[in-house]
């Protein structure tokens, strides 16, 4: 055996009578360092472990906070804007009582707008407050007047929904109604002939033979279908009067009277005396 082999072996028994587990040395006595790297090639490095990057948690909060809603629809600018206000309403009608005025009820027997008296009914005595609504072009303004009447006189334009009370100068106060139905208006020039604050109603009796649900009379007040002040038209049973349904002003509702707002009737009635002239256009 050879000297070299001999030295081998004898690092071998040592190695193993210690329990040396580490890798033979790259030289060894007796042994080149390439015979050595032969006989016990270097185990292949290990890469140092790498730490995981640090992660922030997120916050509790937005963990469990839901996502944000959707942006809510715009509307582009300009919105439409309804031309409304609000009127208060008289207090509902009572049984029986219908809200065209005398007129209405002697010559149709019956309310000149068939759901009108079951809509007030449906109100409720606790609802007298309730709102509707009104164009405000119908409310009470002083306007420019082109006409030929003179200062004093009332002009009623039945197409357009206006009163106006001449004042001169080329100027008029103009207040909203409410006129004939088609077949029920008409024209001519009357005088106010009289005059009544919170006028009563007492049907005649041959509409109570046709309509005997109907009150026998009715006081002046809040719910009496002629509203605060009435100015009767000459001879006839015409009239312009106030009424416990201001939300019907610019339309067609009557039989031939004039219907104002309980304000305005007020405002009209101080202003004008009997022997007015009164043209109905």
């Amino acid at each position: 055996m050879s000297r070299r082999v001999s030295r081998f072996l004898a690092f071998l028994l040592f190695s193993s009578s210690i329990g040396v587990a580490a890798a033979a040395p790259r030289v060894i006595t007796g042994i080149g360092e390439r015979e050595a790297g032969r006989l016990f090639p270097a185990a292949p490095a290990e890469e140092p472990a790498q730490e995981p990057a640090y992660v922030a948690p997120l916050p509790t909060r937005a963990r469990l906070a839901p996502p944000p809603p959707a942006p809510a629809y715009v509307e582009p600018w300009p919105a439409p804007q309804p031309r409304l206000v609000t009127a208060r309403a008289e207090p509902p009608v009572a049984p029986g009582a219908y809200g065209g005025g005398f007129i209405e009820l002697l010559v149709t027997g019956q309310t000149p707008e068939p759901q009108a008296r079951r809509r007030v009914a449906a109100l409720g005595a606790g609802d007298a407050n309730v709102q509707r609504q009104i164009d405000p072009v119908f409310l009470r303004a002083e306007v420019d007047y082109a006409g030929a009447e003179r200062a004093g006189t009332i002009v009623i334009d039945s197409s357009n929904k206006f009163l106006y009370l001449v004042q001169g100068g080329g100027r008029a106060l103009r207040y909203g109604i409410g006129v004939g139905r088609p077949g029920f208006t008409w024209a001519g020039v009357k005088t106010i002939s009289r005059k009544a604050e919170w006028p009563d109603w007492t049907p005649p009796g041959e509409m109570l033979a046709r309509r005997p649900d109907l009150p026998r009379h009715m006081d002046g007040g809040p719910a009496n279908p002629l509203g605060a002040r009435a100015m009767y038209l000459g001879s006839s049973l015409y009239r312009i009067h106030g009424t416990n349904e201001p939300y019907t002003i610019g339309q067609n509702v009557s039989s031939g009277c004039i219907r104002m707002m309980n304000d305005d009737v007020v405002d009209l009635y101080d202003r004008v005396h009997v022997g007015t002239k009164v043209v109905v256009r």
